[in-house]
C-alpha cells in the first residue's frame, strides 16, 4: 500500500492497548486476573496468605517511615514561598499524607490506584467543607486527593490512540456511573506497558505459586484430618445397594453415605447405629469400622509449602522475611536483600513523587497564580537508616585521604542521619582547636592551609 502523508502535529499509530469497545483492558491472557475478577483475586491473596501479608505490612511501614518535603524550585524568596504554600496544603487536607500515600501503594497490590483531586477556598473554621481549613488567606488548597477504590471501576474512557481521558466508576453503596477526568485525577501505576491504566499488579508474578499453595494446604487440613480419625468404613445389607432397591432403602444408603463423609473428631462425637445382630439372632447388616492410617505419607508436603512461600516472597523481594526458619541464612544475606527491597521502593517512590509533580503540584500553583517558574517539586527521604559505623569509617577514610574536607555542612548532615540535635550558633565549628596544651585537630586534614583554622595561645597553625 502507499504510504499517506501525515500532518507533523497527527498521530500516526497507536499504543496497542488491547481494549474492548467499552473500554475494559483485555490484556491480561487469564480470565481469572481479567476486570474485577482480578480485583477480588488480588484481594483475597492479600488478605488470606500470610506471606503475602507480611510482604505488604512491610511495605507499607517501610514506606510510612519515609519522610517527605517540598523543595523551592530556585533560591528566591518567591519560590521558597511557594514551597511553604504547598507543604501547608499537604497538611490541611481532611485526609493525612500518610493515609495517602498508603492508599497510593495499593497499587502494589492491584497494579493501579486513582485518586480524585478535590480543592477548596481556604477561608478558617467553616461548617461548610469547602471553605474549612487551618488557614485563612483565602488561596486555593487540597480538599483532599481522595481514593477512587479499585472494585469501583466500570470501565476506561480511552482515546483512539491509546491516551488516558478519564474513568468512569459504580462505587458503593449506590453503584450510581460516576465519570472522573484524567485532568482532575492522579494515576499510580506499577508499570505503564502501553499505557494500560491498569498497570500490572505485584501478585501477578505470584498467582501460580499462591494457586497451588492453596489448594495443597487444603488437602494437607484434610489429610491431617483423616489421619486423626481414621478412614471411616460403612458395611451396609446388600439389598440397600442393588439398583432395584426400594425408595425407601436408597433413603437409608444416601444417609449412610451423608453420615460416613461427615464423621470427624471435634468436641463432640459419635455414630448411632443397630447392633450387627437383633434380639432373635437375625443380623442387621450393619457395622462401622475405622480403618488406621498407614502413618506418615511418603510426600514431605512441609518441603513442597516452603518451596512456594519461598517463590511467592520473590515475586515481592521480601525473601529476608523467611530467613531464619530452617536455621540457615546469614546476616550478610539478610543485609543485602534488605538494601536491594529498599532500592525497589524507593524507585515506586520516585514514580510516585513524578506523577504528583507533573500533575498535582502545577495545577494548584496555576490556581493561585503562582509563577511557572517557581513551581516547588515534592521530594522523599531514604528509605533506610544510614549504618553509623559504616558512615564514621568512611568519613575518617575520606578526610584523612584528603577527599573530604569537613565543614559546617558536613557536620549539619551527619547530625541529621544520626538524629542528633542540630548545632547552636555559638557552638565552636568542628574545624576549630581546643583549648590548653596538646590541642589537636579530631581528625587529620591534608593540605592544613588551604583550610580556616582558629589560632590558639599565639602559635602558627602550622
Amino acid at each position: 500500500m502507499p504510504r499517506r502523508k501525515q500532518p507533523a502535529l497527527a498521530e500516526a499509530g497507536a499504543t496497542g492497548l488491547n481494549t474492548s469497545r467499552d473500554g475494559r483492558v483485555l490484556e491480561e491472557w487469564l480470565p481469572q486476573l481479567s476486570g474485577k475478577k482480578a480485583v477480588q483475586v488480588y484481594r483475597e491473596m492479600a488478605d488470606n496468605d500470610a506471606s503475602i501479608s507480611a510482604a505488604m505490612y512491610l511495605l507499607e511501614m517501610l514506606v510510612r517511615q519515609v519522610d517527605w518535603s517540598m523543595a523551592s524550585s530556585q533560591p528566591t524568596e518567591s519560590a521558597e514561598q511557594a514551597a511553604e504554600f504547598i507543604e501547608s496544603c499537604m497538611g490541611d487536607m481532611t485526609n493525612t499524607w500518610a493515609d495517602f500515600i498508603s492508599e497510593v501503594m495499593t497499587m502494589c497490590v492491584f497494579g493501579w490506584s486513582f485518586f480524585e483531586i478535590n480543592y477548596k477556598y481556604r477561608r478558617g473554621d467553616s461548617d461548610n467543607r469547602y471553605f474549612n481549613s487551618k488557614y485563612s488567606d483565602g488561596k486555593v488548597g487540597w480538599r483532599s486527593l481522595a481514593v477512587r477504590g479499585q472494585d469501583s471501576l466500570d470501565r476506561w474512557d480511552l482515546d483512539e490512540d491509546g491516551t488516558i481521558l478519564g474513568m468512569w466508576q459504580r462505587p458503593a453503596p449506590s453503584y450510581l456511573l460516576k465519570y472522573i477526568p484524567i485532568e482532575k485525577a492522579l494515576l499510580f501505576r506499577m508499570r505503564s506497558h502501553k499505557n494500560n491504566p491498569e498497570g500490572r499488579s505485584l501478585l501477578r508474578g505470584a498467582y501460580k505459586s499462591y494457586y497451588y499453595l492453596k489448594r495443597i494446604q487444603s488437602i494437607e487440613a484434610i489429610g491431617v484430618e483423616r489421619d486423626l480419625a481414621g478412614l471411616p468404613v460403612m458395611q451396609v445389607p446388600p439389598e440397600i445397594m442393588h439398583p432395584n432397591a426400594s425408595s425407601a432403602q436408597k433413603a437409608i444408603r444416601t444417609n449412610m453415605e451423608n453420615m460416613v463423609q461427615k464423621i470427624k473428631r471435634d468436641a463432640y462425637e459419635g455414630v448411632v447405629l443397630p447392633s450387627e445382630t437383633s434380639l432373635d439372632g437375625t443380623p442387621t447388616g450393619y457395622k462401622l469400622s475405622l480403618l488406621a492410617s498407614g502413618g506418615r505419607r511418603p510426600i514431605d508436603v512441609d518441603a513442597i509449602v516452603k518451596r512456594y512461600e519461598s517463590r511467592i516472597m520473590m515475586s515481592f523481594l521480601s525473601e529476608m522475611l523467611l530467613l531464619g526458619q530452617d536455621s540457615v541464612g546469614s546476616w550478610a544475606l539478610a543485609d543485602s536483600k534488605t538494601n536491594i527491597l529498599a532500592m525497589s521502593i524507593g524507585a515506586m517512590l520516585d514514580s510516585v513523587v513524578d506523577v504528583i509533580n507533573r500533575n498535582a503540584i502545577p495545577k494548584l500553583c496555576a490556581y493561585n497564580g503562582i509563577s511557572e517558574e517557581d513551581y516547588p517539586v515534592l521530594t522523599h527521604g531514604d528509605m533506610e537508616s544510614p549504618d553509623l559505623a559504616q558512615l564514621g569509617s568512611f568519613i575518617a577514610q575520606a578526610t584523612s585521604s584528603g577527599v573530604l574536607v569537613p565543614d559546617e555542612s558536613l557536620e549539619q548532615h551527619v547530625r541529621e542521619m544520626a538524629g542528633l540535635p542540630t548545632k547552636d550558633a555559638g557552638a565552636p565549628s568542628v574545624l576549630s582547636l581546643g583549648e590548653g596544651e596538646g590541642e589537636f585537630l579530631p581528625f587529620d586534614i591534608p593540605n592544613v592551609d588551604a583550610v580556616d583554622v582558629d589560632v590558639v595561645d599565639g602559635d602558627s597553625g602550622e
